[in-house]
């Protein structure tokens, strides 16, 4: 009897596995839904517009857009965490989301524990811009201007604990100088500010070409570990200070615990609709974005390193949330 049981048992435990097996396989079984947590027309909203328009057709199912700005991200990411683990709800954010947020608000979720790196997807420059109207005509000359200037200069930020905020704090600490923080709600406010002479210097990413192009802002230098291609010949701060790095990046997530096969299939059509010729096209209109197409290692390994890095800067600076 007790042999028929375990016979038994062993049978309704394959069948399971059977049916589990067969569930995630038939992934996705309904139109999927990606959280951005901008309003339409910024850079996240049109890389998961391009995106999911591409994979929609190899998937067999619609990859819907659903805009939730609000709380900095942080109300996207809850919603996405709280969402059931099978694939259907994902968050495209920005790496301050993942890696800045936690470190600034007291009330959100952990992002390291409640949700799932998916895919990168692609990354940005920050340019070094200043007015136009100051004597400073190349990188080195700003820093020494700006370690002469008394009063300090004022940098334009999108806000406190921005990533433009973080890069220029990096800066100044590299280059041992002082600058003056005005806060902005955001990066265009920020780089409008600097090109009416309310501020001195902003960094911006490779968006703001054409405002540079038309000589409204000075380049200076880029912040990224190689020079940019939509600025070939402006210099990366690294040059100045080895090992100066910060480049801003986008990923796709979803909530903890998602199986590893829904993970395959998606990472999978992600790659795919990357390295097609016509998305890395789109993503450079969009603002010079570049793809990013890193194994889930690699992804993981960006993500826990920025995390601390920013962690150990904010708590060095005693910077607050708004």
């Amino acid at each position: 009897m007790k042999k028929i049981a375990l016979l038994l048992c062993l049978g309704v435990f394959a069948c399971l596995g059977v049916f589990v097996s067969g569930a995630f396989a038939q992934f996705p079984s309904r139109p999927i839904k990606i959280l951005v947590t901008i309003p339409p027309g910024g850079a996240p909203d049109i890389v998961a517009r391009v995106v999911a328009e591409k994979m929609t057709p190899s998937l067999g199912q619609p990859v819907i857009i659903e805009n939730k700005p609000g709380a900095n991200g942080n109300a996207a990411a809850a919603e996405v965490a709280r969402a059931a683990a099978d694939g259907h709800t994902l968050l495209l954010a920005a790496d301050s989301l993942i890696t800045i947020n936690p470190h600034l608000y007291a009330k959100m979720i952990d992002t390291l524990k409640e949700l799932t790196p998916v895919s990168s997807l692609v990354s940005n420059q920050f340019v070094l811009s200043i007015n136009p109207a100051l004597p400073p005509k190349t990188f080195p000359e700003f820093i020494e201007f700006a370690r002469k200037s008394n009063p300090p200069l004022p940098y334009a930020s999108g806000g406190q604990g921005s990533q433009h905020q973080l890069t220029m704090e990096m800066l100044k600490a590299r280059a041992g100088i002082e600058l003056l923080h005005v806060p902005y709600k955001g990066g265009t406010p920020a780089t409008t500010a600097t090109i009416a002479g309310e501020t001195a210097a902003v960094f911006s990413g490779t968006s703001s070409a054409p405002l540079i192009r038309a000589g409204k802002l000075r380049a200076l230098a880029v912040a990224g570990a190689k020079r940019s291609p939509t600025f070939p010949d402006l210099p990366t701060i690294g040059e100045f200070y080895p090992g100066f790095e910060n480049s801003i990046w986008l990923g796709l997530f979803g909530p903890a615990g998602m199986p590893e096969e829904v993970l395959q299939r998606l990472r999978t059509e992600v790659r795919k609709a990357l390295e097609s010729p016509e998305v890395k096209q789109r993503l450079v209109g969009a603002g010079s974005l570049e793809t990013l197409l890193l194994s889930p290692q690699d992804f993981n390994a960006l993500i826990h390193r920025d995390y601390e890095r920013f962690g150990k800067l904010i708590r060095d600076i005693g910077i607050k949330a708004d």
